[in-house]
């Protein structure tokens, strides 16, 4: 299989943070712990101190949770090694229809094969994924891109409970259609079992949390990956203590998350999540609507209620599943059910863990290392020989219409023509060539007006081509029809293919080694985008 590899800087959309975090960690180090890096994750488990108490109780609801998910036997003896003291490789995403977009595959596979690397170099490792079935954004969720014969399609289902935790959200009637659609298009060696696990997992009674935790528990069979829901209120009674210390400890935290963020603007960064005075940590359940607490004078308020702070401490205390954390407070909650060594994360995700390290620090007193996830863009073979055609790289798709239409439209003619056009080409660079060495003995100030002159001559010589190639264009559609296939496959919604494409149709048409390929390619270090040649 062919690979290229893109820095960080070369991709669209890139924060100047995680092109840092990824290429030149040291300025960043003073708003993480650890470093990216296996000494980093070696330090960080070290550092690990989780009851045992705790430790016991969270393996008891993981083995309940993973066994009506439908995981297999290597998944119960990750869950003995976790109980016996082996320590987690964590990452998480959205619950999002059919998987979502594919870097919630990349993100399990970068954990599974972080955790392997660990063990096998002497400190026992799990990967563990955190489903984030307490999110109340169904509308991020509630639909995905497939990739069809006609090109990218949207499937959405109708679901109701907008504002509810997602994780609550009963599929309802309309995923059978949706399921139907969706195996129609599945095609290659691997489409019924695809489509197989979708029937199996994406059912009217399930949830978008099971659903998806059951769709993960078949795609990740025998690799050992440990799914969890933190929506179980045993769970929550558990890390009742972080609730409570994140309410008591408001104002110093809002103060701290404040200065962090102004810290971050003054080294040229960004503060991923936005911060105010009346900010707090916490979101409450109020009429079935997650709803952020905010402060309000001497209290806080929750969508239409208000409480004090004694209504909410108490409100804790007896119903602590009625609480879920911000995405600043929820990596701590994360860490204390579980023995943290490292966390996967995307882009955004190691953006705000540089402002979560003062909740960290203040509320648990320990930090797992922050880890990039593996990044791909993978080129089918039809898609590749778009790109020979045109002589075009991934690069040229990414750097937007203009400029993918004046390549096209470069190598879009007959073949008469573009040998004709070849050699006028040629012609035009052979004359001006030849007059170099007499102007030079006449007077070298004319060299420049000669320099000059072939640019002008070649850029309207090339505009003329690109213009003979739009008319054909316009006679066929070709042209369009192509540079349609190019973006949906590789740049879709302007934007790269992971956070878009379903992984689902892929793996439909390439099978399980496509898999193992991208997990051997998803360990410690691999900072670089890999596009990869299927």
């Amino acid at each position: 299989m062919e690979c290229h590899c893109l820095r960080p800087a070369e991709l669209p959309h890139v924060t100047r943070l995680f092109a840092t975090f990824l290429d030149d960690f040291g300025p960043l180090a003073e708003f993480y712990v650890h470093p990216p890096t296996e000494e980093g994750i070696l330090t960080a488990a070290h550092e690990v101190r989780l009851d045992a108490g705790t430790r016991r109780l969270v393996v008891e609801v993981l083995r309940e949770q993973n066994q009506r998910l439908g995981a297999d036997g290597t998944t119960s003896k990750s869950l003995d090694r976790l109980a016996a003291g082996a320590v987690a490789v964590v990452t998480g995403q959205q619950v999002g229809l059919f998987s979502g977009p594919s870097y919630s595959i990349y993100k399990a596979l970068s954990a599974i094969r972080i955790a392997r690397q660990l063990t096998e170099r002497g400190t026992d490792a799990v990967p563990v994924f955190w489903l984030a079935t307490e999110d109340h954004d169904l509308a991020e969720i509630n639909h995905c891109y497939w990739p069809g014969r006609s090109g990218l399609e949207r499937m959405e289902v109708a679901a109701q409970g907008f504002g509810r935790r997602v994780g609550e959200v009963r599929l309802g009637e309309s995923m059978v259609p949706a399921v139907a659609r969706a195996q129609a298009l599945l095609e290659g060696p691997s489409a019924e079992e695809a489509g197989r696990f979708l029937a199996e997992s994406y059912r009217p009674q399930e949830t978008f949390g099971s659903a998806f935790g059951k769709l993960m528990a078949r795609l990740f069979a025998e690799r050992g990956i440990i799914l969890l829901d933190p929506l179980d209120a045993r769970l929550h009674r558990l890390v009742a203590p972080v609730y409570r210390r994140a309410l008591e400890e408001t104002t110093t935290l809002t103060g701290e998350l404040l200065a962090r963020s102004r810290k971050l603007d003054r080294a040229g960064y960004h503060a991923q999540v936005k911060v105010t005075e009346r900010s707090t940590l916490l979101f409450l359940n109020v009429d079935g609507q997650r709803q952020p607490v905010r402060q309000r004078g001497e209290g806080f308020v929750a969508g239409r209620g208000s409480f004090s702070a004694a209504d909410l401490l108490d409100a804790i205390e007896r119903t602590p599943e009625a609480f879920s954390a911000n995405v600043l407070l929820r990596p701590v909650v994360q860490d204390a059910l579980l023995p943290t060594a490292a966390y996967v994360g995307g882009p955004a995700e190691v953006a705000y863990f540089a402002q979560a390290e003062v909740v960290y620090r203040r509320l648990l007193g320990r930090m797992p290392a922050v880890v990039s996830r593996a990044s791909f863009t993978l080129i089918e073979p039809h898609v590749a020989r778009l790109l020979k055609k045109y002589e075009l790289e991934l690069c040229d798709v990414l750097r937007g219409h203009q400029h993918l239409r004046n390549r096209l439209e470069r190598r879009f003619l007959s073949k008469v023509l573009a040998k004709r056009f070849d050699a006028g080409e040629k012609t035009i660079r052979r004359l001006l060539a030849g007059l170099r060495q007499p102007l030079s003995k006449l007077d070298t100030t004319l060299l420049g007006a000669l320099d000059t002159t072939e640019r002008k001559m070649l850029y309207q010589f090339l505009r003329l081509r690109r213009k003979v190639g739009r008319a054909q264009n316009f006679r066929t559609g070709v042209l369009d029809a192509h540079e349609r296939q190019l973006t949906e496959a590789l740049y879709p919604h302007h934007d790269l293919q992971e956070r878009t494409v379903c992984f689902l149709p892929l793996l439909a048409r390439h099978g399980p080694a496509l898999l193992d390929e991208l997990a051997e390619r998803a360990g410690i270090g691999v900072n670089q985008h890999q596009v990869l040649f299927l």
